[in-house]
């Protein structure tokens, strides 16, 4: 099958195209490269540009309905980013007189963190009893270090006795406690969090050092934001060196030549560089997810430069000098690989219709890459080829083993390709029908595996005392200071007892308890009145008298709201699967809807609420995002192969693979989060190129060589199956090196993404020829439309 340059008359327009931007890339190297470098300059310029975001909320568009309910719940009270200390005694016994000096101690420097509200701990608990007529409000824990045994197990009754404490930061065996440090950050700049969370590790630190017997794990949303940046640290100064080194290895595997591989390896960097400089001159602040994108960004590129410098390798080994076959190569591939690039790029882009910012990031930095690397592969890669020396064994036959591979998997698809298209249909349908099962969990403690300390800290920490999926409730009174009203507090109570009767709820933190004790303790600590007062005024007097006695800092303010017309209820879940969590929430609005006046009905809110319904979110917002970039994508294929019926069919070997993907993971795993309403879009922008630059081959053997529909499968094979086998290995390996990421979504992004490209490669290499075998029938004379471009 040895290849010859066509003449002039029988160029198509792309044809020329390309064969000028080669002339020009060769004719004049050093102003090519010199220009591609003013371009790496002029965008790349931008990297300085770019920061890492520490904000779990950059995951939330600011249209993101349960964000605008949390900013207004977080307007109406304080907020409550936290940093949760959980102190586990080796003896499992808090109540001793070390284990409480370290809490005194440890609550007591905490209020030197940066940007703290509130400090709340058992020692610090405001005890409220009666001494005769009056109020006393004070610590429940001082000087624990000084109590005897007595003392203290009469501190543990009181503690376990308490609603507002027990299950919330003690847990049932009081085996262990917690410390919970409320911040509010003025936002100024991404390094707010991280020098709170810093502070609180060395205060963490110091405490272990004087009481090594205690372990003591550090959560909440402050650890959480602080382990997105420190994740996306981690994989950039990882990940991406090990996948260049990697990669440029199966470079010298794929094309054998130094010279070949170090030209794509310089095509990549400047890819990525310029994608990023490009983003960061809009000040984007980087994410766990974003900061994939040269990782994607690398394996991708590679594809436009394996493509002409395999064909252009080929062609040397057919006979050719190197100048004439890469002119040859930049031909024959130059309208395959713009179609390619052109369809990823659409595929990225639809990313912009995500409901999670991070992800348009992605999408946008990556079709940026996409469009750098074409662009540097049809200039600078053919000006550095053309300025060094390419060695390669010259066979005038092109029989290289590849080749006879692809030819002989050729034969065999063209002699069974009926039986290839049941059985394959077949095993579409099975794993297609498996897809309706996957389920959509996002639990926002398990985004980070247990490299991130935060992971093994919150592990450690649901382990003892499950505090870290609160859901908050903004319950209206009638007008201000309403929140004193009998019957308000009566239906208050009503929503208390029944979250807490609900399997999901941990604990509940309400006024109602408050309330309680207030009462008992004004009627001389009598059991007996342990219940909410009947007389709106009693009660108001209770609260006003409470809070007269509160020490500065540890007020009623991030409770109730500033004229008392409406007060906070927070529910902490024990579990984290978005699922059972969405099944609470709608349950919850139903028993509210049918059991509390229309304005108590309040709507759950809380990053742990957003986190639940961020799956679907995506998934609903993305469903739109993929049909655009399935018309539009289909609608390249149709006018890049001008063929109606081929744009048509070349659809089937590529959406059906991620259908199949999303079953395949179905029955491994079962569940998928974020990640999983993306990876439609970015797998058929990526997955469409190796059909296409089958299909391209294809339609030149057709139109070009006057060769039958199975001897132009054959001519794609020999010439162009190498190539796809090796560019769709390269980009499982790329994506699969995602799934060593610290962070779940990019696990998953990685693992989904490279399923797909495996199993397009094998429905491109079989279903795809039995398709054009047996489906395509061109609507004229072959020989009639050379040079016609027509089919």
């Amino acid at each position: 099958m040895t290849q010859q340059p066509l003449q002039p008359d029988h160029l198509t327009a792309s044809d020329r195209i390309a064969l000028k931007i080669a002339d020009f890339s060769m004719g004049r190297p050093w102003l090519t490269m010199l220009l591609c470098l003013v371009v790496l300059g002029t965008l790349g310029s931008g990297v300085t540009g770019l920061g890492l975001s520490s904000n779990y909320r950059s995951y939330f568009g600011p249209q993101n309905p349960e964000l605008l309910a949390f900013d207004n719940f977080q307007d109406t009270y304080t907020k409550n980013d936290n940093i949760f200390f959980l102190i586990k005694p080796d003896d499992n016994q808090v109540f001793t007189p070390r284990i409480m000096e370290a809490v005194e101690k440890l609550t007591e420097r905490a209020w030197q963190i940066p940007h703290v509200l509130r400090v709340d701990s058992v020692t610090n608990f405001q005890y409220t009893h009666a001494d005769g007529d009056e109020l006393i409000v004070e610590d429940l824990v001082r000087n624990g270090i000084d109590m005897d045994a007595e003392t203290l197990a009469e501190k543990a009754r009181i503690a376990t006795a308490e609603p507002l404490l027990y299950h919330r930061i003690l847990n049932e065996d009081l085996s262990a406690t917690a410390i919970n440090a409320t911040l509010h950050y003025p936002e100024k700049d991404g390094q707010e969090v991280l020098d709170a969370v810093h502070y609180a590790r060395d205060l963490a630190n110091e405490i272990r050092a004087e009481y090594p017997e205690v372990t003591i794990a550090l959560t909440g949303l402050s650890m959480l934001n602080a382990s997105f940046v420190e994740s996306g640290r981690r994989d950039a100064i990882s990940l991406i060196p090990a996948m260049y080194l990697i990669l440029f290895i199966a470079m010298l595997v794929v094309l054998r030549s130094i010279t070949a591989s170090i030209g794509t390896f310089l095509v990549i960097v400047l890819s990525s560089v310029t994608a990023l400089g490009a983003i960061g001159h809009f000040g984007i602040l980087l994410t766990p997810v974003s900061l994939s994108a040269p990782t994607i960004i690398t394996t991708l590129a590679i594809a436009d430069s394996i493509h002409i410098l395999v064909s252009m390798l080929t062609f040397m080994r057919d006979g050719m000098d190197k100048r004439s076959a890469l002119r040859e190569s930049m031909r024959v591939n130059f309208l395959a690989v713009s179609v390619t690039s052109l369809t990823t790029i659409i595929g990225f882009l639809a990313l912009n219709f995500s409901d999670s910012p991070p992800f348009h990031d992605l999408g946008n930095i990556t079709a940026v890459g996409i469009f750098a690397a074409w662009f540097y592969s049809i200039t600078f890669l053919p000006s550095f080829i053309s300025l060094l020396p390419v060695k390669t064994k010259a066979t005038g036959k092109g029989e290289t083993l590849g080749e006879r591979v692809m030819d002989a998997l050729a034969d065999a698809v063209i002699d069974n390709r009926r039986p290839i298209l049941w059985i394959g249909s077949a095993i579409a349908i099975i794993f297609i029908a498996a897809v309706p099962q996957l389920e959509l969990n996002d639990e926002w403690v398990k985004y980070f595996d247990r490299r991130i300390e935060f992971r093994r800290d919150s592990d450690f920490a649901l382990e003892h005392l499950p505090d870290a999926y609160p859901i908050e409730y903004s319950v209206e009174a009638t007008g201000p200071e309403g929140i004193s009203d009998p019957e308000y507090l009566q239906n208050l109570e009503k929503l208390t007892r029944w979250l807490r009767e609900q399997p999901e709820i941990q604990h509940v933190y309400s006024m109602t308890d408050i309330m309680k004790r207030l009462n008992k303790n004004l009627h001389e600590d009598d059991p007996d009145y342990y219940r909410l007062p009947n007389n709106r005024q009693l009660a108001a007097q209770y609260l006003f008298l409470y809070e007269l006695s509160l020490p500065y800092g540890l007020d009623l303010n991030d409770r109730i709201n500033i004229d008392k017309s409406s007060t906070r209820v927070t529910a902490t879940a024990g579990v984290g699967s978005t699922v059972a969590l969405r099944g609470f929430l709608d349950r919850a609005d139903t028993w509210m809807d049918a059991n509390l006046p229309e304005h108590m009905r309040a709507r759950a809110t809380s990053a742990t609420v957003m986190f639940a319904y961020i799956s679907e979110r995506n998934i609903k917002s993305m469903i739109f995002g993929n049909v655009i970039a399935v018309v539009l994508i289909s609608m390249v294929l149709m006018l890049a192969l001008r063929s109606v019926s081929l744009g048509a069919m070349s659809l089937i070997p590529n959406v059906l693979p991620i259908l199949m993907t999303y079953g395949i993971w179905t029955l491994l795993v079962g569940k998928a989060g974020m990640a999983a309403a993306t990876v439609s879009a970015t797998s058929i922008g990526i997955i469409v190129d190796d059909t296409v630059h089958f299909l391209a081959k294809y339609l030149r053997g057709r139109r070009e060589r006057h060769l039958d529909k199975a001897e132009a499968i054959r001519h794609s094979f020999h010439t162009v199956g190498l190539a796809i086998f090796a560019n769709s290995v390269i980009l499982v390996a790329g994506f699969m090196f995602l799934t060593l990421s610290t962070f779940k979504i990019n696990f998953e992004l990685g693992f989904l993404t490279a399923l797909a490209i495996a199993v397009a490669l094998v429905f491109d290499f079989l279903m795809l020829p039995a398709l054009l075998l047996v489906g395509h029938k061109p609507k004229i004379d072959v020989s009639a439309a050379i040079g016609e471009g027509v089919t």
